[in-house]
């Protein structure tokens, strides 16, 4: 029983592993569509990913549980407007990484997708009332000034590394309001999208676009967009249930990490000290943050607080 659990959970590792190595050297397919612009590749990617993932609801025979799903959500006015808001602003998350690779700021998605769980984490105690501790208050002090810092030496806030933050923060603290699987949550959400996607190729560019006319490489690459959105969800599903939560806290940094490495040493974008020393602050926030439940920082915490009790109860 347990050699059985233990298999399992290993399964559960790889296939986790493998969707955050794969969202990791994700810009190197962003990068080789270099015939088409970020809106039509965004636009592209919607269309193909619902096309892909009904044809896995159909071959996994989940597409009447899907059906019965997408009923209950049309009946359900807050739940539509809540998927309809979780597709919008992934849509933006999209865009913003598309453009993003393809304007050489692959070094600056990676700082976003580093400061996301800071970004959820604060999202939940905004919106979900959930509470923080000491030290995860100073991890997010200590982000925050290392943003700052990139900031000050870049002579302007890190935008592509806010908006990716803020609205992959946002789209994690919706679906989480809605309470969709992996799969039944991508079709919908691309479902709901995929008309305005239509729009803007077949319509809103007067048809100027490479939807179905492009050249063979390119329209394989634009229609593996669908697919390269869709695996990695899956894997990372299939692997989630399988591992424990902390376990996933560690292995989400592989994709920024890969993504540092690749705008940094395959497509030599600038980073310098001052942006180094932005990171190192970034860096130390998230491991303050991943040990700030541990045990011994946790009676560091309660000690503290026991020591400012005495002294505030002799000022009375």
């Amino acid at each position: 029983m347990k050699s059985e659990h233990a298999n399992d959970q290993m399964l559960g590792a790889i296939a986790t592993i493998a969707a955050y190595v794969l969202w990791g050297v994700m810009p190197i397919y962003w990068k080789l569509i270099d015939g088409a612009p970020a809106g039509e590749i965004l636009a592209q990617r919607i269309v193909w990913s619902f096309i892909f993932m009904i044809v896995i609801l159909l071959f996994t025979g989940k597409l009447k549980r899907f059906a019965s799903e997408l009923r209950a959500m049309l009946l359900t006015p807050k739940k539509l407007l809540i998927i309809s808001a979780a597709s919008v602003v992934i849509s933006i998350n999209w865009y913003t990484y598309i453009w993003a690779v393809g304007h050489d700021h692959v070094v600056q998605a990676s700082l976003g997708y580093y400061i996301n769980p800071l970004v959820s984490v604060l999202l939940g105690m905004i919106f979900l009332k959930e509470k923080l501790s000491f030290w995860q208050i100073i991890s997010f002090a200590i982000a925050f000034i290392g943003v700052l810092v990139m900031a000050w030496h870049v002579g302007t806030m890190p935008w592509v590394a806010l908006v990716l933050a803020i609205s992959f923060g946002l789209y994690g603290l919706l679906k989480k309001l809605v309470h969709l699987g992996a799969m039944t949550g991508l079709t919908i959400e691309t479902l709901v999208i995929t008309p305005f996607a239509l729009i803007y190729l077949l319509g809103f560019q007067g048809g100027n676009t490479n939807f179905g006319l492009a050249a063979p490489g390119l329209s394989a690459l634009l229609i593996g967009a669908g697919i390269v959105t869709a695996v990695p969800l899956l894997l990372f599903a299939s692997g989630a249930n399988r591992i424990p939560l902390s376990m996933i806290g560690f292995f989400q940094y592989i994709a920024p990490t890969l993504m540092l490495i690749l705008g940094t040493f395959v497509y030599h974008e600038t980073f310098n000290q001052d942006q180094l020393a932005a990171f190192v602050l970034i860096w130390a926030s998230l491991i303050l943050y991943s040990v700030s439940k541990t045990k011994w920082l946790v009676n560091l915490e309660n000690k503290l607080r026991h020591k400012q009790k005495p002294c505030a109860e002799k000022n009375i």
